[in-house]
């Protein structure tokens, strides 16, 4: 059976989900010149909602200054995704997809597409991870002073985040940590990361390192420092990773999920710990 799936574009609402709705010479097509911003549906006997609309919108605008697009209309937004939502009625989770792209390559005057679409998430339930990890080639602070290397956006330029994970494939893994030059952790092709050292957590910094601000990782911390417990920004090693008491890769999409291994090297796991975690990120 196919995933269903609802699509609405802005300005027009709900469309037919078979409908073309992007031009051929669309920028966010021919040059990944576009952003996107992914955010969990939950269905439940309370009703249809997103989970952490606010952050995710937020980040959807950051994208589009950092790409130099006008600003998003995030009260038109809004009313979009209630009226999609209000159509859907598939049980289950499902991913809310936002889409806008800058316009055509040969057209100027034409502007951009603008839409969304929320799809079942068929998704299996995320098990323990083993997990390659792959140089990015850049250095820790490489984004620091090269804004125009687009770190921290969620761009719709996504071909080497889905060749990783071919190659993780390829390695027998389930999925991939990004490292860089100098010799550090980085984040998930899809995922932010989290590790444990004894009662205190960590994740890799956004500024400098390019990584994109995950809103299911700033839930976590929040959820955690409400608790009183430590959790910090700091870069670290895949040496010190392998060592902690446990590692996290955490995503809108798959919620959190547990390392198991790091380029083959057991990591210790916890499950009342991950529990925990995915309770705090509403999983």
């Amino acid at each position: 059976m196919s995933v269903r799936q609802l699509v609405a574009v802005l300005g027009r609402g709900v469309v037919p989900a078979t409908e073309p709705i992007v031009r051929a010479d669309d920028l966010g097509i021919n040059r990944g010149d576009g952003i996107f911003d992914a955010a969990r549906v939950v269905v439940d006997a309370g009703g249809v909602r997103v989970d952490h609309l606010a952050p995710h919108l937020a980040r959807f605008a950051r994208s589009h200054a950092a790409m130099e697009m006008p600003a998003p209309d995030l009260d038109a937004w809004r009313a979009l995704i209630d009226e999609t939502l209000g159509a859907w009625d598939v049980p289950g989770p499902a991913i809310l997809k936002l889409i806008a792209t800058r316009g055509q390559e040969h057209d100027p005057s034409v502007p951009g597409s603008a839409f969304l679409t929320i799809t079942e998430n068929d998704s299996p339930a995320c098990v323990p991870l083993r997990v390659s990890l792959l140089p990015r080639g850049y250095a820790s602070d490489a984004f620091a002073a090269a804004p125009w290397l687009l770190g921290g956006v969620k761009s719709l330029a996504y071909a080497i985040n889905v060749a990783a994970a071919r190659e993780a494939a390829r390695r027998g893994d389930d999925d991939v940590l990004f490292t860089s030059s100098d010799g550090f952790c980085l984040e998930g092709p899809r995922s932010g990361l989290i590790v444990r050292f004894g009662a205190d957590y960590a994740t890799t910094p956004v500024a400098g390192t390019g990584i994109l601000d995950s809103v299911t990782v700033g839930v976590v911390a929040d959820g955690l420092r409400a608790r009183g417990v430590r959790f910090t920004e700091r870069l670290m090693t895949p040496a010190e990773v392998s060592d902690a008491d446990g590692a996290w890769l955490l995503s809108a999409g798959r919620g959190v999920c547990e390392i198991s291994h790091l380029d083959h090297h057991p990591l210790r796991t916890d499950p009342e710990v991950s529990a925990l975690l995915r309770s705090l990120a509403g999983f």
